[in-house]
């Protein structure tokens, strides 16, 4: 039985710099494909302004089930084998369970970083 806990996939990835932009284009078939499966909420590549190459990973999961679904159909073995084409060089993308969520601004419009609306 699978854990309903939100699931957020964050990191990096290094590109050859040269090749990077052309990367980001041949892979939005793939990203936008992932946002039609289900449980997918987020999913998105960003270039990094001030690290040539760079590419920022973002994806947002309901549950774990809909992620490893992801991971065996066509959009995620699709890309993997796109992304062999663009010189990946070095990857650091991890997952994270989440087990709250609170906005940033209280009622004041003051940044908070505790988690202020949490019951203790």
């Amino acid at each position: 039985m699978w854990r309903t806990l939100l699931i957020i996939i964050a990191g990096n990835m290094d590109l050859d710099p040269d090749r990077r932009n052309e990367a980001l284009t041949t892979a939005e078939p793939f990203i936008d494909g992932a946002l039609t499966q289900r449980g997918c909420e987020a999913y998105t590549w960003a270039a990094d302004l001030n690290v040539p190459g760079r590419v920022h990973v973002f994806e947002r999961w309901t549950d774990a089930e809909a992620l490893a679904a992801h991971f065996v159909g066509p959009h995620y073995l699709g890309m993997l084998k796109c992304l062999g084409g663009f010189g990946l060089k070095a990857a650091d993308v991890a997952k994270y369970r989440v087990d709250c969520s609170e906005p940033v601004y209280d009622a004041d419009n003051k940044p908070r970083a505790d988690f202020f609306t949490e019951t203790r």
